[in-house]
């Protein structure tokens, strides 16, 4: 899907928030992990400090160059978009060594790997700075 062109990558990415729409919210949210960990990961394309001009989710598809940072931010706008109810907050954090999106304060954590949803509780997560959904809302609208 991936090497496929712009319009098709946009087309699967509105099938998986179909697909998603009505899921169990686990299951919503193991299914957008492992969608995204399918992408190619490059060179670092976003940096922390720069989220103000960072693409918005179908700039980041018709680009298709990610780094962690871009696949995290993809995660979340796909999250964003959706407007679950059952999704209270979002938010991109940063940790020492890792780029991860938080659902819920940390019930769920993704773009941790593949088939995987940590929990914030876990000691491996320790939070050195993180963006709420809010500052990345407009890029959606």
């Amino acid at each position: 899907m991936w090497h496929q062109d712009s319009g098709e990558r946009l087309a699967a990415w509105h099938d998986l928030r179909v697909r998603v729409a009505d899921a169990a919210i686990h299951d919503c949210l193991l299914t957008i992990n492992d969608w995204w960990f399918q992408c190619p990961i490059g060179s670092p394309t976003l940096q922390w400090q720069t989220v103000k001009s960072w693409p918005g989710p179908w700039d980041l598809l018709i680009d298709n160059d990610f780094c962690d940072l871009a696949r995290a931010a993809g995660i979340m706008y796909t999250i964003i978009i959706l407007g679950r109810q059952d999704i209270a907050s979002v938010d991109l954090i940063r940790t020492k060594d890792d780029n991860l999106v938080q659902v819920n304060d940390g019930k769920y954590i993704l773009n941790w790997a593949p088939g995987q949803l940590l929990n914030i509780r876990s000691d491996r997560v320790q939070v050195v700075d993180q963006i709420p959904s809010g500052i990345l809302h407009h890029k959606i609208r």
